[in-house]
């Protein structure tokens, strides 16, 4: 009776050993006790390699791309003011600025902060272009828009209205009689 029945057809007792086996070797490889294999044969493919990046390795790339630029420092500026488009002034005080001309590359390195445009203005005026013309009317409005703008632009048409004209003199003859 080395000969069962299994399923439809008759399998011996070398059969079972040999799918015992399989079974064994099954487990071994696809699972089993060795769940925490990372690598071998039927693994999935790492696609890219991780890469574990340092803030020195982030500047060194950068200082040779500028390197290879051929960017040259300008020495003695005392400030750099880049106006955004939101009426904001990301304002450097004694940067370090390099520049290459021929690849049009300006390079703003230092402290920063960011302000707002009516923090800076007196001081920034002549740094002004059109771009910021809309933004300095905005601050206009505003500024007229103000309680006490208002209360000192009606004292002035109350003034007008008044006649009390301080820099014209009041005619003191008839000068049609004169002629």
């Amino acid at each position: 009776s080395t000969r069962s029945l299994v399923g439809c057809g008759v399998v011996t007792m070398a059969d079972a050993e040999m799918l015992e086996a399989r079974q064994r070797m099954i487990a071994k490889r696809f699972g089993g006790q060795s769940q925490s294999r990372t690598g071998g044969k039927g693994s999935v493919r790492r696609k890219k390699k991780a890469v574990h990046k340092t803030a020195t390795s982030d500047d060194k790339k950068l200082g040779s791309t500028l390197k290879k630029l051929g960017v040259t420092n300008i020495p003695a500026i005392e400030e750099v003011n880049l106006f955004t488009n939101d009426g904001k002034v990301v304002h450097f005080s004694n940067p370090k600025v390099q520049a290459s001309i021929a690849a049009n590359t300006y390079v703003v390195s230092g402290p920063n902060e960011t302000k707002q445009l009516t923090e800076m203005l007196p001081g920034i005026i002549n740094q002004l272009g059109q771009d910021n013309l809309e933004h300095i009317k905005a601050i206009a409005d505003n500024l007229q828009g103000a309680p006490g703008a208002a209360a000192a632009g009606k004292q002035e048409a109350e003034a007008e209205e008044d006649g009390d004209d301080d820099g014209i003199p009041d005619l003191v003859d008839n000068f049609e009689e004169a002629a």
